[in-house]
């Protein structure tokens, strides 16, 4: 049966919303605003990073050792480590391992890079800095230019979903909904990350940004002069770590038959920042667990309400 003209007419869906086309390509501002919208980026995404952040920083060495033990795994990749970073002025490996100068160097940068996805995305500062990083991966933006192939870029970030969501949905204690709205924010994170590397690919509005002037020279972890990335302290932390530290809260092992191996024997516990960095790291058969932090906070996960 046909429905009524009566019932047709009373349906009712959201207006349509109009998008500046060119605003998209010239005001980062604009851009954001219509991915935060698309993907339904809001108060509940903020909230489950605030609260998932501790989770993310007791991961970062094993990410960050992952990461590199993979981009060195490859010829093509390990290639962009042969050039001489602009905030580098140390000695440099012709052919770069895991402990070479250059590599440590670099190490110690992506892991206050993930230490800043930690921080607080309601302000403008935070999408502008990963804004930034797409740039200077594209040539722009260093004394010393950089060039990374776009193929690299897109999977080096799928790595790191990877080896995070596994982490986050493999934890014993916490509840599901909260693991579920933790995945959920943090790939919206991610996804809007990779959207800010391929704008400085694509050719998609050219025809808006001819003649714009996008070479402004900053030392890396600068924006507009200011210093937005602590790699400082994360050399201190970690060279305090690989003397050795507190007890390491996580009980946990990471282990996959898609990964090489990410550090040397030990026991020590790789996701913990007090500890000695990467020790007992093993990859095998499965990807990261992350454990329970003690029988305190896992007794707080456990009565967390979850997010609505």
């Amino acid at each position: 049966m046909a429905p009524s003209a009566s019932s047709s007419s009373t349906r009712t869906r959201a207006p349509m919303q109009h998008i500046d086309r060119k605003e998209l390509y010239t005001s980062l501002e604009a851009r954001i605003r219509y991915l935060h919208s698309f993907l339904d980026f809001g108060t509940n995404d903020i909230e489950a990073l605030s609260s998932g952040a501790k989770y993310i920083q007791a991961l970062i060495p094993a990410v960050v050792n992952i990461v590199y033990k993979k981009l060195l795994q490859y010829d093509i990749t390990a290639r962009a480590f042969q050039t001489r970073s602009t905030a580098f002025e140390g000695p440099m490996d012709e052919t770069p391992d895991e402990e070479s100068p250059q590599i440590l160097h670099r190490k110690m940068f992506l892991r206050a890079y993930l230490k800043k996805l930690c921080s607080d995305p309601t302000q403008m500062e935070f999408w502008e800095y990963l804004d930034k990083v797409g740039m200077m991966h594209t040539g722009l933006g260093r004394s010393h230019p950089l060039h990374i192939e776009y193929i690299h870029i897109g999977v080096c970030l799928g790595v790191i979903q990877d080896i995070l969501n596994e982490a986050i949905l493999s934890h014993p204690r916490l509840p599901m909904p909260r693991k579920i709205s933790f995945v959920k924010a943090l790939g919206k994170i991610i996804w809007i990350q990779n959207d800010l590397f391929t704008r400085w690919y694509v050719h998609d509005g050219e025809e808006f940004t001819d003649g714009m002037d996008f070479g402004v020279v900053e030392k890396e972890g600068f924006l507009h002069g200011k210093k937005v990335l602590d790699e400082t302290a994360e050399a201190s932390s970690s060279s305090a770590a690989a003397t050795g530290g507190s007890a390491c809260p996580f009980s946990v092992s990471i282990e996959s038959k898609d990964w090489a191996a990410a550090s040397s024997s030990g026991s020590t516990c790789p996701f913990s920042g007090a500890s000695k960095a990467m020790e007992g790291l093993s990859i095998k058969d499965k990807k990261p667990v992350l454990a329970a932090k003690d029988n305190e906070d896992a007794r707080s996960d456990t009565t967390e309400k979850p997010s609505r």
